[in-house]
């Protein structure tokens, strides 16, 4: 198993947050995601060559393993520290730490945190009172 860094992210300036209970807000939370960074939806098939794109693919993918394996509410919040983005994902199974496993086959769990691992510049977790947090950063487009 590789380590995923056990620390906080940096501050940041929250720009929005979202609070899901089922997995059927995902594609709204895309869309808002989207949105938030770049100020247009996201349309449906768009590549995933942009940074925007690759936030929204990671943010779905963490919070569907925040939904499937955490205690309700999931909180997804995006924030901005200078020249990056942090996407922390948040669920209350603090007892339940992210689990990462380089070359997990598909299909058998784990793909939020691979995304996570080759889309951003860092990720790590956190525990919080009652709730563990996930985060990736992700630089800002120019």
């Amino acid at each position: 198993m590789a380590f995923i860094s056990a620390q906080s992210p940096p501050r940041t300036i929250e720009i929005q947050r979202w609070v899901l209970d089922s997995p059927t807000q995902l594609r709204t939370l895309r869309a808002s995601l989207h949105k938030a960074i770049t100020g247009q939806v996201l349309a449906e098939g768009e590549a995933l060559d942009e940074v925007p794109e690759k936030v929204v693919l990671v943010a779905t993918e963490l919070a569907t393993n925040a939904l499937r394996h955490g205690l309700p509410p999931t909180i997804v919040r995006l924030g901005r520290a200078g020249d990056r983005f942090v996407l922390d994902v948040a669920d209350h199974s603090p007892d339940a730490p992210p689990e990462y496993q380089a070359g997990r086959p598909l299909g058998h769990g784990g793909l939020g945190l691979q995304f996570a691992k080759q889309f951003s510049l860092e990720i790590g977790w956190y525990v919080e009172d009652d709730t563990k947090h996930v985060w990736a950063e992700f630089p800002v487009p120019a």
